[in-house]
């Protein structure tokens, strides 16, 4: 894993996180922050009002890691909820609007780490939501494979499993499945 400095000292950053569900993104950014919390600094994560699927205020992973959050519907609240804190973490972030960029960046010039987390693309692999633009303004950026589940492979790719077409459903395996690029199926 590449190096990522955990204090800033007179300067702020923005780091990435991100891949395709089941890739342990979620587990990263916990990881990041529980390694903050030792280091005695002062934390906070934010999660997205419509992420409701293992906790309400809970960031959780997929193998039930957790810690607290603060839910937000508007991604602008950040800015006033985080005044305090010297890392700020962002699960979900593909969920927020393009505000992201503009919040984040603030934060940064603030002297704040910014640890940012969401799925790059959606199951038709097309960018998602404030994704691609925030990946662009990371200082560090990681993008985590998952392991295909029909070949085993490294996978990059988010396949939905059923023939609901909205961009938005919140589920787990069962309606997702990390594959490789030679086992993903575009949608019709």
């Amino acid at each position: 894993m590449p190096f990522t400095p955990s204090r800033p000292i007179d300067t702020g950053w923005i780091e990435v996180i991100c891949g395709p569900m089941f890739c342990g993104k979620t587990e990263e950014l916990i990881r990041r922050l529980r390694r903050a919390e030792i280091a005695q600094m002062k934390t906070v994560i934010f999660k997205p009002i419509i992420d409701n699927r293992y906790s309400e205020n809970h960031i959780v992973s997929h193998n039930q890691r957790k810690l607290e959050s603060i839910v937000i519907s508007d991604v602008n609240e950040i800015l006033e909820l985080s005044k305090d804190a010297e890392v700020v973490g962002i699960d979900e972030a593909q969920f927020f609007s393009d505000d992201l960029i503009d919040v984040c960046r603030t934060l940064a010039e603030q002297n704040k780490r910014v640890v940012v987390a969401g799925l790059d693309t959606d199951y038709r692999n097309l960018p998602f939501g404030p994704m691609p633009l925030i990946m662009c303004e990371a200082d560090y950026l990681d993008k985590i494979w998952a392991i295909c589940v029909k070949c085993g492979n490294p996978a990059s790719f988010t396949q939905r499993t059923t023939k609901d077409s909205e961009q938005v459903i919140i589920g787990e395996t069962d309606v997702y499945e990390a594959r490789c690029r030679n086992c993903y199926e575009l949608p019709e």
